[in-house]
């Protein structure tokens, strides 16, 4: 019997569940003898040797379904080899795990902390296959992760919802999209919702930029402006401060985020109101729309072809519309930034989009 494990790791999304559909129909359709272990709460339940015997039953009615069945934690990657106050090894544990139930790979759905993880294991002596699992579409290697697509729907409405009453009252909104390090998500959904303003990671913002685009909006007779900030927006100005500096100037700020920092600044300047809507964790949640079920579901059978054909220490990712596999460790640790100077923003430029540079 091939006994295949398989977790999902990190903070869950879309698709998840129907990606592992993917992964076990393949397991299921080409292995005669196959079991599959599902790790609860991601790596912890591979520590703690927490997991349950999967049916084919257990696939079967999850492709619409958001969230993972199997649960999921975060295990940030920096501390995975501390050793815990209570004497946990955490690699040491998952290792007995691993060989104590007589894994031949383990199938992995992460983030980039997640991918960093899954390497280690790799270099560790385990068989690992991944995939590309975050709303955030920031994995290094490939083009579309799973997941960003339902994110980017959410964030796209609730910049639509807003357009009707920034529009009767005249004010300057600001919605916040999820993104600390990479600006995918709110570009797309920026673009998407007809933002007047993208803020970006990748772009320092400049507040005399922001306020100026504001006026010319204001000075041609529009009666509001909508400003898409990623989270992890950062101005020119902060983005001169040393890691540290940052830090602890955020720890101390009476601001919840850089969207009321900046509403404030906005308001101030302009002497109109500005309103913030943050839709946080619903862009997570729910169910995968059409595009992610589609894609997780060819990731999801890749994986399990390479599983199949014993092909460990991938990842698979899409390169343009197509599904290929990449090594696991050219790949993890690393970033997939938006290009400031990429065709995408020049062309929202075109269009008279503002980024807080120019």
């Amino acid at each position: 019997m091939r006994r295949i494990g398989m977790l999902t790791s990190g903070g869950d999304c879309q698709a998840l569940n129907a990606t592992m559909r993917g992964v076990a129909k393949v397991l299921y359709n080409k292995l005669d003898d196959v079991e599959i272990l599902g790790f609860m709460d991601g790596y912890r339940g591979l520590m703690h040797n927490d997991y349950r015997v999967m049916r084919p039953s257990d696939f079967s009615g999850i492709l619409t379904m958001g969230g993972t069945i199997l649960g999921s934690s975060r295990q940030p990657f920096k501390k995975m080899r501390v050793i815990e106050a209570d004497g946990l090894d955490k690699v040491a544990a998952m290792k007995k795990t691993y060989r104590e139930l007589g894994l031949e790979c383990l199938v992995i759905l992460g983030g980039n902390g997640s991918q960093k993880t899954a390497n280690l294991l790799m270099e560790e002596g385990m068989n690992v296959v991944s995939l590309p699992k975050t709303i955030d579409n920031d994995i290094y290697g490939t083009d579309m992760t799973f997941g960003f697509q339902s994110a980017a729907d959410i964030a796209t409405n609730a910049i639509d919802c807003i357009h009707t009453t920034a529009a009767s009252h005249g004010r300057v909104f600001i919605v916040e999209v999820m993104g600390h390090k990479v600006g995918w998500l709110t570009l797309h959904a920026g673009i998407a919702g007809g933002a007047d303003i993208i803020l970006l990671p990748e772009i320092p913002y400049d507040l005399d930029c922001v306020l100026a685009a504001i006026e010319r909006r204001h000075k041609a007779g529009k009666r509001f402006s909508i400003l898409a900030v990623a989270e992890g927006a950062i101005s020119k100005e902060d983005a001169q401060l040393s890691k540290k500096e940052y830090n602890k100037k955020i720890a101390s700020s009476p601001y919840p985020s850089i969207s009321y920092e900046l509403g404030a600044k906005i308001e101030e300047a302009i002497g109109r109101e500005v309103r913030i809507t943050v839709p946080g964790h619903t862009q997570r949640g729910g169910g995968p729309d059409p595009y992610d079920r589609f894609i997780s579901s060819r990731l999801g059978a890749a994986a399990g072809r390479l599983v199949v054909e014993r092909k460990y220490g991938r990842m698979v990712a899409f390169d343009g519309f197509e599904v290929v596999n990449v090594s696991l460790n050219s790949v993890a640790g690393k970033l997939k930034y938006v290009d400031p100077k990429g065709a995408a923003i020049q062309e929202a430029k075109d269009m008279g989009i503002c980024f807080g540079d120019e």
